[in-house]
């Protein structure tokens, strides 16, 4: 073999992909199921736009005049009102905890532990897509995928206080043909979420990490042969049979599909909440105000930064619009209607600030929430959540304002104006 060296090209890359081919394309199967992948932010290029933006208080503050007069004294961070309505849903922070997904990640105790912390909080749950066809498809009966679904919201629930929180479940266009939503619906153990007005389901259009492709998971051989035409499958396993990359298709979409769908949903589940999670498109202001038009509590953004269990690396580094992209494409107002709600990267109080205060109510924890559950499975976290809330209270007070709904773009520099781009109309 003939020795090459090339300087300033990826020639690691290139040898990994001449050794193991399209393996090369996704991180080692031998992390699969136990690691947490996103976008690298450490490969040299600026910094994501919410990473740029700095939170500016004022040096006139005549809000905490208002509240100084209120308490009688010089008002403190503790005096911050971090009580939030998410999609339809009272939370005692602007946070919710977003979907794991099916891997085996959080398929094993971290996504149990996470569910009953977050039921403990009062926060908003969503559990994610795939979770019922994995191990299947077509109507699935109670298997030991399905009772993962069950357990996580049946040990959420055991936690959850009076008045706060919600469960919100996932369906995808390959979880609709196992009838996700209507399995969980009809399920006796979900009736007092259903009862309370804590239940609510959510239309997964995409996946920050992989806009534009479905599902993607590892399968054995006879996993694959079981699955037959429904599904695709790849040679990204590298030399190993037992490991084949099985792909699901994303779905079709056009404003009318989705505006349908969401309708749908609300005729279907009148006394459940309707989310739709929108992927890191280009048109995504468009979508966003489609799902708000047709009546969507929550119009979740997955940024580019967002978190996946599976995904070619050359879409976790090189596809889609960053979170902070999106929100100033989207451009929320307080009046528009629903709750515009953020996900990718969330981790410490300023990036939530941020992402609040260029439209979101509220914001998703996913990596972050099963990395704390992983660290501590009993108050990973709660400890997590209580630190964020601290530091909002600081940065909202440091604002001179003393509620979290209050955070808008003055408070945020420097705040480009979002790309000129005539929207995308074709297929609409």
């Amino acid at each position: 073999m003939t020795v090459l060296s090339a300087s300033a090209f990826p020639e690691v890359a290139v040898r990994d992909r001449a050794l193991r081919g399209e393996a090369a394309a996704f991180p080692l199967q031998a992390d699969y199921g136990h690691g947490l992948y996103g976008a690298d932010l450490d490969d040299g290029r600026p910094a994501d736009l919410l990473d740029r933006l700095r939170v500016v208080p004022p040096v006139f503050m005549p809000r905490r005049l208002e509240k100084l007069i209120e308490l009688g004294r010089e008002p403190l961070p503790d005096d911050v009102d971090l009580r939030s309505r998410l999609g339809g849903f009272q939370a005692p922070y602007p946070l919710y905890v977003s979907a794991f997904g099916s891997t085996r990640v959080a398929g094993t105790g971290l996504g149990i532990a996470a569910a009953r912390q977050a039921g403990a909080l009062g926060l908003p749950l969503v559990i994610g897509e795939n979770i019922v066809p994995v191990a299947g498809y077509g109507r699935i009966e109670r298997t030991a995928q399905q009772s993962m679904l069950l357990e996580r919201i049946e040990a959420y629930a055991a936690e959850l206080p009076p008045g706060v929180g919600g469960v919100v479940v996932q369906q995808s266009t390959e979880d609709a043909d196992a009838e996700v939503w209507n399995l969980v619906h009809s399920d006796p153990n979900v009736r007092p979420l259903l009862d309370s007005g804590r239940l609510g389901f959510e239309l997964k259009v995409g996946q920050g990490a992989k806009p534009g492709l479905g599902g993607m998971t590892l399968v054995d051989s006879q996993t694959a042969e079981r699955l037959g035409q429904s599904y695709s499958f790849g040679s990204a396993s590298g030399a190993d049979p037992d490991n084949i990359l099985r792909s699901s298709s994303p779905g079709t979409f056009t404003a009318d599909i989705l505006a349908s769908q969401v309708t749908l949903m609300r005729n279907n589940f009148p006394r459940c909440r309707v989310w739709v999670k929108l992927p890191p498109g280009r048109d995504v202001a468009a979508a966003a105000a489609v799902a708000r038009d047709a009546g969507a509590d929550a119009v979740t953004v997955d940024g580019a930064e967002g978190g996946t269990g599976w995904a070619p690396l050359s879409f976790l580094q090189h596809v889609g619009l960053p979170l902070g992209e999106c929100l100033l494409r989207i451009g929320w107002s307080p009046d528009a209607g629903g709750t515009l709600l953020a996900s990718g990267r969330m981790w410490e109080g300023s990036r939530a600030v941020k992402a609040l205060a260029l439209g979101a109510g509220g914001v998703g924890l996913g990596r972050a929430a099963l990395l704390s559950a992983d660290e501590c499975g009993k108050t990973g976290l709660a400890n997590l959540v209580h630190c964020l809330a601290l530091e909002l209270r600081m940065l909202v007070s440091a604002l001179g304002k003393y509620a979290v709904t209050e955070i808008d773009r003055s408070d945020v520099w420097p705040l480009p104006s979002p790309a000129a781009a005539e929207p995308d109309r074709r297929g609409s």
